[in-house]
């Protein structure tokens, strides 16, 4: 069977235009377009207030094809909504120390409101070490430990990171319910599963943290209102392991055969309730979140 297409909000396989499955689209596009207008409206009335103009400085170390591309795709959405945008290439031999050095001079420069440095990084930087050199106020990702801390603590001033912000914004805009729903997150990363979990606490959600070492980990699956994968593994989550109606959001990036897949095998479209797209649903989630968090940066920096 090939794989469905969303039309008109339901997905619709195309060998037989006549069954319709139940799953309607986690449209990642449209809720990330709707953020992308607020931001730009946002940053208009700035400006025209005669306020700062908000000003995102990306970092990227080697030249690795996919990351160049995600670079300069982010360096296009900030311009697109009237954000500032400045890029920083260096070797793919740049050492810890040199790129301290850069991160000291962009946390000092006060024309920049946030700092982006595009992962994965080369080998031989020290990641941790640079993660903690960022001025947390400046950290659009939400890396930073201060700002990971407040995330985990529940407190306010923290900033969020950006995958899983837009996975939870995403899932409000479309109208699922988060309070009281049995959310199961496949993946424990601190850069999705984590974060994605307590931002979905914060919102009242039962939430149960699992991974690919759980033991029997269809009978979580099963029970999950919100079934959130992103554990990185193709087909890890087959279609019997859904709970009809669930919203199903398909984090991961794996490769098969050259095309881009999720951790949800085939069939899942006809049990869930909601479905997001892969690619098409989280990932401009991702890049509307961190053009918020820096139009935010600035918002903190001179209210």
């Amino acid at each position: 069977m090939s794989c469905p297409k969303p039309r008109g909000g339901t997905w619709v396989f195309p060998e037989n235009d006549n069954e319709r499955v139940t799953a309607r689209v986690l449209d990642g596009k449209a809720v990330a377009k709707q953020i992308f207008d607020d931001v730009a409206n946002a940053v208009a009335d700035r400006v025209a207030a005669g306020r700062s103009r908000p000003k995102l400085a990306t970092v990227l170390v080697g030249d690795d094809a996919a990351s160049r591309q995600y670079v300069e795709l982010k360096q296009r959405n900030a311009r697109s909504v009237g954000i500032e945008s400045v890029d920083h290439r260096l070797s793919a031999e740049t050492t810890t120390d040199e790129l301290l050095e850069l991160v000291d001079r962009l946390n000092r420069d006060e024309t920049v409101s946030a700092i982006l440095i595009q992962q994965p990084a080369p080998r031989q930087i020290d990641m941790a070490r640079v993660v903690v050199a960022l001025d947390p106020v400046k950290d659009v990702d939400g890396f930073h430990p201060f700002n990971a801390g407040l995330v985990a603590l529940g407190l306010p001033g923290g900033v969020e990171p950006c995958t899983p912000a837009g996975i939870v914004l995403l899932l409000e805009r479309s109208g699922v319910p988060i309070e009281g729903a049995d959310a199961v997150i496949v993946g424990r990363s601190n850069l999705v599963g984590k974060p994605t979990g307590l931002l979905l606490l914060k919102r009242h959600a039962t939430v149960t943290l699992c991974h690919t070492r759980t033991k029997d980990l269809a009978s979580h699956t099963r029970e999950a209102d919100i079934l959130v994968g992103a554990a990185g593994r193709a087909n890890l989550i087959s279609r019997d392991m859904v709970k009809p109606g669930a919203a199903v959001v398909d984090v991961s990036t794996n490769w098969v055969d050259g095309r881009q897949v999720g951790d949800f095998g085939p069939g899942v479209a006809d049990v869930a309730g909601w479905l997001s797209p892969n690619p098409g649903g989280v990932g401009p989630m991702t890049r509307a979140m961190l053009i918020k968090n820096t139009y935010e940066a600035e918002l903190r920096r001179r209210p």
